[in-house]
Formats: structure tokens, C-alpha cells, sequence
């Protein structure tokens, strides 16, 4: 195999000598000899930007550190994706477009620096005229690598493929601050064939989002076979996210075999009008979650982003089903434990006019905290803080709940609210404070909603 050394190149192991130009010309060399191992020995590397061409290994070897540059200059603005929206926005540090048999490898660590990028964020956003940098992103790629690396202190989002295909994410360890903003772990996005396995993330945002672009995204590329499996995920707003940037679809996602904790949410689907898109085909199963607000989330009046406080978004009156509607259907959850729970058990609300369905949950266990802290378990409108609550059903139809357990909750264990078909088989209250009924059934006019909003 044919090893391409950065210092060969002119690289310096000091951590404050530029290397940009260097691995730059270490890829190029690779490159032009029909591909190869880009080999980053031992030692700490400054550098800016690294744009990989096709068949090229970019290998990161044990005691090895890229540290990115914080200086704007160093990232090149290039066309590419922020937030699902097609747009101009500063290079990645690790980045490539229309690639094909690219894999970033090794031991070693890439640090992204992203302290001075946050803070700008946070207390000078005029001085971003682009959006910031992620760590590592790939668009319209195929049979993509990245391995074993250490990940941190990413600018913003951590890992980002773009419109893939064949994409493999194995064995990272992913760890940004817990206050970090928008440091999302793993987001594939409209992309095709992805596995995801034997990682480990703790960041500030959500820890894999699976996105497919928004309603301002013109060319819509669906998300679609997914597999998650064998991953930790510690901290974030969600564990595993999907949308609510989904205008392309998201379908054919398995996610199982993985550990949550204190990652505010566990399982959260989230859309609104206006997205369109639709969220199909979803199994989830073999998942431990410990001290979360809620495990599960289904939620379509998701008020964030642009134009998500527009009457449009938050009305409960029932609009016209069009293209600009979102859907979540046939979604399975199976074989699953959460404890020190806060919030809710479940919270699902569907649209007026587009209910959520095809909706399973089998051999659930909820345990509610004792000391359980108040909180809103969907970014909606209209809801309060609420704890130790069972599942919250709204706009539902077709749903199977079997061999559910929920301990310590107030109020009935399922409360249902405008739902149809809703089959609760074998399910049972395990309070050790005082029994309450299982289920309570309501029908609410949908302006009798907007009056309590």
C-alpha cells in the first residue's frame, strides 16, 4: 500500500505551523498516482481546510491530532447544505464533492477548535457572514468511510454526509460540550445506504438527526435505509432524531441495540406544516434510556425554525391536506426500558387534518422519577410543563399499544385525545404511590384547542 506522509510533504508536528499546503499536497500526489494512503504520523498539525479527492484514505494514526485553524480565511466558502437549505456557506474541515471510494481512518484525533466559533455564534453573528464550518461533511459521495477517529469540538455539526450513497460511520467517538450549540454527532442527510454502528457521542445538540432537507430545499432526495446499531449516546437534545427537516422523506430506518442517557429526549420525530414529506417504515428496538424528559416523541406542530410561529404551524383547526403536509406512519417500537423518566412516557400529536398512524409499541417498560423535574416533552405550542405523566395521545389513529408498564406516574397512564382505533392490549399501571385508572378517552373540538393555546 502506498503511504502518502504529511511531513514528507512538509508538515510540521509543532501545532502551530500552518499544514495546510502540505496535506494538500499529499493528496494530490496520492491522487495522481490513481489513489492511496494520506498517513498523518504522530504529533499535533494545524491546518485549515481539507478538501479529499476520490480514492484517497485520509488516515489519522494513534497520537495524532489535526487541529483545525479558528481564522475564517482558512475555510474557502463553497455551495453545500446549513440546515437543509442549499446555500453558500464555509467550507468543512473535512470536506469533498462528487467523490467516490473516500474514507477518513485511524486512532488519531480531529479537534475542531470550536470555542472562538461558538462564541461568535452566541455574542457576534455579524461577523459569521457564512455559516461555520462543520467537522467533517461529504456532498453527493459514494462509498464513503470514517472510522475509529476521535472527534471534537466541532464549529457545528459533527459528521454530515450530504446526498450520499453507501456511507459507512463506524466506531467514533464523538464529544463536544454539552453547551456547545449546534454541535449535532452524526446527521446523514437525503442520503441512501448508511450504517452507523459501535459509536459513542456526546454532544450538545442532537446525537444523530436524520434529515432530508426543508420545504426551501428545491431538489427533494429522500433519507432512506438507515441502519443505527451498538451505539452510546450521552447528553444532546435528542438521541436519535428525526426531521424535522424531512421534505425529501425519510423511510426504512432501523435503529437498535443502543444506550441513552441524559439526552433530554430518546426516540423524537418532529414536522410541521409547510415541511411536507413524509416519515415511514421505522423500527426501533433493544434501546435502554435512563434520566430523559420523554422516550418518545412524535410530534407535527414543531414551531422552531423559520415561519414555526405562523398561525399555519400552530392552528388546531384542520387546514387542506396538500404537498406542503407531513406525515408520520408506520413506526415500531419494540423491547424497551426507560427509567428516571421526568416528563411524559410517550408524547404523540398528529395534525388535525393528518393524524399520526400505524403506530406499535411492544413490551415497553417506563419507570417515571420519583423527584421528577418539570418540562415540555415537544417543542409545540400550547402545552404546559408537566411531569411524571403517563403517554399523551393527540390526532392519533391506528395505534397498538401491548405489555406496556408505566410506574409512577399522576393521571391515567394513557390519555387520548382525538384518537381512533387506539387498542391498549395487556398494558398495565405499576404505581407505588396510588392506583389510577389506565385510560382516559377525550374528544376536543379543534377551536376548543386554539381557546386553550
Amino acid at each position: 500500500m502506498q503511504l502518502y506522509n504529511i511531513v514528507d510533504y512538509g508538515a510540521v508536528q509543532d501545532g502551530t505551523t500552518l499544514a495546510t499546503g502540505a496535506i494538500a499536497a499529499a493528496i494530490e500526489a496520492a491522487s495522481n498516482a490513481g489513489g492511496g494512503t494520506v498517513f498523518v504520523p504522530s504529533g499535533t498539525y494545524l491546518t485549515g481546510a481539507i478538501f479529499l479527492k476520490s480514492n484517497i484514505e485520509l488516515h489519522v494514526s494513534p497520537g495524532a491530532t489535526l487541529s483545525f485553524s479558528t481564522e475564517l480565511a482558512d475555510y474557502p466558502v463553497v455551495e453545500s447544505r446549513w440546515e437543509g437549505v442549499q446555500r453558500e456557506v464555509h467550507a468543512s474541515c473535512i470536506y469533498g464533492q462528487n467523490l467516490e471510494n473516500i474514507s477518513v481512518t485511524g486512532s488519531g484525533t480531529l479537534d475542531g477548535n470550536g470555542q472562538p466559533w461558538w462564541e461568535k455564534h452566541r455574542n457576534h453573528p455579524e461577523e459569521l457572514q457564512y455559516p461555520r464550518p462543520k467537522l467533517i461533511s461529504f456532498d453527493r459521495c459514494q462509498r464513503v468511510t470514517i472510522k475509529d477517529v476521535m472527534l471534537k469540538n466541532s464549529p457545528s455539526w459533527t459528521v454530515n454526509p450530504i446526498a450520499c450513497y453507501n456511507v459507512t460511520i463506524d466506531n467514533l467517538s464523538i464529544l463536544n460540550p454539552a453547551d456547545s450549540p449546534n454541535t449535532d454527532g452524526i446527521n446523514p442527510e437525503s442520503c441512501s445506504n448508511v450504517r452507523i454502528s459501535n459509536c459513542n457521542i456526546d454532544v450538545g445538540d442532537d446525537c444523530i438527526a436524520i434529515k432530508a432537507g426543508t420545504e426551501d430545499t428545491q431538489e427533494r432526495i429522500p433519507c432512506e435505509n438507515i441502519t443505527i446499531t451498538n451505539c452510546t449516546m450521552v447528553h444532546g437534545h435528542g438521541a436519535v432524531v428525526l426531521g424535522s427537516e424531512m421534505s425529501g422523506d425519510i423511510r426504512n430506518v432501523t435503529i437498535s441495540n443502543c444506550v441513552f442517557k441524559q439526552t433530554d429526549r430518546g426516540i423524537r420525530l418532529k414536522s410541521r406544516r409547510g415541511r411536507g414529506g413524509t416519515i415511514e417504515d421505522i423500527r426501533v428496538s433493544n434501546i435502554v434510556m435512563e434520566d430523559v424528559i420523554c422516550p418518545f416523541i412524535l410530534n407535527l406542530y414543531y414551531f422552531c425554525g423559520p415561519r414555526g410561529k405562523d398561525k399555519y404551524v400552530w392552528d388546531k383547526n384542520p387546514y387542506p391536506i396538500t404537498d406542503e403536509t407531513p406525515c408520520f406512519r408506520r413506526i415500531h417500537f419494540s423491547d424497551i426500558t426507560a427509567r428516571q423518566v421526568h416528563a411524559a412516557a410517550g408524547f404523540l400529536y398528529g395534525l388535525a387534518e393528518q393524524y399520526i398512524a400505524e403506530i406499535t409499541f411492544s413490551n415497553i417498560d417506563i419507570s417515571m422519577a420519583k423527584n421528577a423535574i418539570p418540562g415540555r416533552p415537544a417543542m409545540m405550542t400550547g402545552i404546559e410543563d408537566m411531569n411524571n405523566r403517563g403517554f399523551y395521545l393527540g390526532n392519533v389513529k391506528d395505534i397498538r399499544f401491548q405489555h406496556v408498564t408505566i410506574e409512577n406516574h399522576e393521571g391515567p397512564a394513557f390519555y387520548i385525545e382525538n384518537g381512533e382505533d387506539v387498542e391498549i392490549n395487556r398494558c398495565h399501571s405499576k404505581n407505588t404511590a396510588q392506583p389510577e385508572k389506565l385510560i382516559e378517552q377525550v374528544t376536543i373540538q379543534p377551536s376548543e384547542q386554539n381557546m386553550m393555546n
